[in-house]
């Protein structure tokens, strides 16, 4: 399966992108604000987005939620990036949120349960037979 992020909207606490799976439109996405990492800019731990590359997904345990959840691998500077549940820039810390809807007004994200459970059963279902890549872009 293969998952891209495409970032379209930068704000200096928050990046709003759209989420697709195979090549097809799935939700919005809210991340950090992107800091260009992939161009030698600067992190700022809890507030920067993942740089922008090609990565693995697997689901494992995470702690912080006590469950599996998608995991994003090998992530230059990050350590935990996740793909989960979330609407304002306080909820990521590097992660990327997903959701159904978009608040043009105050630029969160909406209905983000059900896009991250859609997906999590998705990817839960895909992850036995085969390889899942993130490209962020």
């Amino acid at each position: 399966m293969q998952l891209e992020l495409e970032r379209k909207e930068f704000f200096n606490d928050r990046t709003i992108g759209g989420f697709y799976i195979n090549g097809v439109w799935y939700c919005y996405s809210l991340e950090d604000a992107d800091r260009n990492l992939e161009s030698g800019g600067v992190k700022i731990p809890k507030q920067t987005a993942i740089p922008r590359g090609n990565y693995k997904v697997i689901r494992d345990y995470s702690n912080r939620f006590q469950r599996e959840m998608p995991h994003i691998l090998n992530v230059p500077q990050f350590e935990g990036i996740r793909i989960h549940a979330g609407n304002t820039p306080v909820d990521t810390e590097g992660c990327i949120l997903l959701g159904m809807e978009y608040d043009a007004k105050n630029h969160n994200i909406l209905k983000s349960k059900i896009a991250f459970d859609n997906f999590d059963f998705t990817l839960w279902e895909v992850l036995d037979r085969e390889e899942v890549k993130l490209e962020v872009w």
